[in-house]
């Protein structure tokens, strides 16, 4: 049975939640048109180019990120597009940090006009391009950042995300661990962004509530070997380890095991970056079950979505991020008919309106419909209600506890929902 639980904090958070509009990277609760006449628009057509994992050590990601963003551009375009015209998709690689791929990327994508950056999945990769994304005006939207860092960043307000901070994921991943009796916990995490943003919102919370950190571990995600890293874990004797990596996971999972501090002798949590159900397909029978995994998620079941994305590929595996992905793209076009321009200053300058204060719509038909009468949106999309906050981030995001019965199965035992926290 799927619980579902109110956030509540084992650690001290600010009651607003929220940053000042000084250090943020999100916009004004006013809609405004970002042209002042049909012919002043740069952007009538919405262009949005994709930098989303075909490649790279997030790939298992890409899939139902892409079925997402194609299964939104499909009703959009059904329901009459945007501004008139059918919204474009341009595909594009993010690859990983380790690559240049991102960056060349996102010159083809300003060179064929795009005013939207969708992607990227990594945080780390994220942050190799924003500067280049906003300094040329367009708007990046990405539907899996999750660094606590991005809050913060010096974006000219151009920089938003449909997946919540870490913040939360990692308050999420101290309280299930306190439920689940622990006082003694091994965090290992790989050195970029994501990992380093999580890695302090567990052991800051986790040690809130009174637990011990005996590991607070940070490795090259490229390292040929994870001895040293594992053996400092096992020293410590910890009753619970948490593991925040991408596809490198499963080498550092090896070691575990080999070292005697693996899934069946140590209870083991994962966390989005590496919740897969391919994975680990090889290790042997039975030792991932019980695992633990956090993900960001909906405040609903997906069930009936996920089946949609199957439409879309009927090869997903996963569907981590695939509704993040839709309703970000879903959000991009409201903002767009709502501005009257699909400029990334616009897009930027009405995304927070057709998130919240208007009439309430679930789909983009019956959104646009709205709009076309004159009157204002509140979007709640697949993944709930979404509102952003004053630096483009979700106000209020729902995280979902996940436990593996196999190798290749994991299912939702318990969902948190509740405002992200200040970082």
């Amino acid at each position: 049975m799927v619980r579902t639980t109110k956030l509540r904090s084992v650690a001290v958070v600010a009651a607003a939640g929220l940053l000042l509009a000084a250090c943020s990277s999100g916009g004004s609760d006013t809609a405004s048109s970002g042209s002042s006449g049909a012919d002043a628009c740069e952007f009538p057509t919405l262009k949005v180019g994709s930098l989303l994992p075909q490649t790279g050590d997030l790939a298992f990601l890409g899939p139902p990120e892409f079925a997402g963003v194609d299964l939104a551009v499909q009703e959009i375009n059904a329901a009459g597009g945007v501004l008139g015209s059918d919204i474009v998709h341009i595909v594009g690689d993010s690859g990983d940090t380790s690559t240049n791929i991102a960056s060349q990327t996102v010159d083809s994508h300003i060179a064929a006009g795009a005013s939207v950056i969708f992607g990227a999945a990594s945080s780390g990769v994220s942050l190799t391009v924003i500067d280049k994304i906003t300094s040329a005006g367009l708007l990046q939207m990405s539907p899996a950042n999750t660094s606590p860092a991005l809050t913060t960043y010096a974006d000219d307000n151009l920089y938003w995300r449909v997946a919540p901070s870490d913040a939360m994921q990692g308050l999420v991943l101290a309280e299930q661990a306190v439920k689940d009796g622990f006082t003694k916990a091994a965090a290992i995490a790989r050195q970029d962004a994501y990992g380093e943003g999580l890695l302090k919102a567990f052991s800051k919370n986790f040690a809130a509530a009174g637990g011990t950190v005996t590991s607070e571990i940070v490795y090259d995600p490229t390292a040929a070997s994870f001895e040293a890293e594992v053996a400092e874990i096992k020293a410590g004797a910890p009753e619970v380890v948490v593991v925040i990596t991408f596809d490198e996971g499963v080498k550092l999972i090896q070691e575990m095991i080999k070292q005697g501090v693996g899934p069946q002798q140590v209870k083991v949590y994962l966390v989005d970056g590496n919740l897969s159900t391919t994975a680990f397909a090889d290790f042997p029978a039975g030792t991932m079950t019980g695992v633990i995994g956090t993900v960001p998620s909906g405040d609903a079941d997906l069930t009936a979505f996920n089946a949609k994305l199957d439409a879309i590929n009927p090869n997903l595996v996963d569907y981590t991020y695939g509704a993040q992905s839709y309703d970000g793209i879903i959000l991009l076009a409201l903002a767009a008919e709502a501005a009257g321009c699909a400029d990334g200053r616009s897009l930027a300058d009405n995304l927070p309106a057709v998130a919240a204060g208007g009439e309430k719509c679930t789909t983009y038909a019956d959104c646009l419909a709205i709009l076309k009468s004159g009157g204002d949106v509140d979007f709640d999309g697949t993944t709930g209600p979404l509102e952003f906050n004053a630096a483009g981030d979700p106000k209020f995001a729902t995280i979902a506890v996940n436990q593996y019965s196999s190798n290749t199965e994991f299912a939702e035992i318990g969902r948190v929902t509740g405002e992200v926290p200040a970082s």
